[in-house]
């Protein structure tokens, strides 16, 4: 399973329920009385749900120090050996899990296992991310970069829209599918993370971050080299932009919430 830090999921899931919750209704939270969100993170989706939920609502992870962000109660665990009992929870539901694990189906199994009622994953197509920007060069080579780090990757990255297929084969049934669009705009007057995500574009530090799973794919150290030089050319764009007050990005990640029930329709 790929790792991830807390800065990167709290950059990457911020504002993500702000603005509606719709997409979440399927899941009848203000029913819940037991609620396990499985590889919780930081506990973004943990936090909604608590919201949301009368009930009580369990955040697990493997990553102890992600979980250090989470309020009880937590527990440290993985996703495909979940340490409870079956019939554990009402609602079992997952965020951007499936598509780093190397066998989804063995996670949703264990999530069919310990529920008595409904099982969800919101997860993403990274393959459709879309960017659009005032710096010119910035969607094309962020679209670049995302071919090659996909390409690099051991998981389907791309699982989000056909996740009900993962659902379908471990014996759920009524599984249906709706999309929740996730949009991050960075506009002025720009954050301090902003500030930060534009030096990191023109140092490329972001991307050597990233070549090892570029080099695990069909791109050669040439492709990521020459890739690295006009990303840091961009992020200087980007940088001067930012000083006038010109600079905007709209980023769109397709999310789609996959609902299963347990017992048979």
């Amino acid at each position: 399973m790929r790792q991830f830090s807390a800065e990167y999921l709290e950059a990457t899931r911020v504002g993500m329920w702000d603005d509606s919750r719709a997409a979440l209704d399927g899941l009848a939270l203000p029913s819940r009385e037991r609620v396990l969100d499985v590889g919780c993170g930081t506990g973004e989706l943990t936090r909604v749900l608590r919201e949301e939920s009368p009930g009580t609502v369990v955040g697990l992870d493997a990553d102890r120090e992600l979980l250090a962000s989470v309020d009880s109660p937590r527990v440290q665990g993985d996703a495909v050996r979940l340490p409870f009992a079956d019939d554990s929870f009402d609602l079992v539901v997952c965020q951007a899990l499936l598509v780093n694990l190397p066998d989804p189906a063995a996670a949703v199994a264990e999530f069919r296992r310990v529920s008595t009622d409904l099982v969800a994953a919101i997860e993403p197509d990274n393959a459709a991310v879309s960017v659009t920007s005032s710096a010119d060069p910035e969607a094309r080579l962020s679209r670049r970069a995302r071919e090659m780090y996909l390409d690099g990757v051991s998981t389907n990255a791309a699982l989000g829209a056909d996740a009900a297929d993962v659902f379908e084969d471990v014996g759920l049934s009524d599984v249906r599918t709706s999309r929740y669009d996730h949009e991050r705009r960075i506009d002025p007057p720009y954050s301090e993370q902003a500030v930060q995500a534009a030096r990191r574009k023109a140092s490329g530090d972001g991307l050597e971050v990233d070549r090892e799973t570029m080099l695990a794919g069909d791109a050669t150290p040439e492709d990521v080299d020459d890739l690295r030089a006009a990303w840091r050319e961009m992020g200087r764009d980007v940088i001067r932009q930012m000083q006038t007050e010109d600079y905007r990005r709209r980023e769109v990640v397709p999310f789609f919430v996959t609902i299963g029930s347990v017992s048979p329709g």
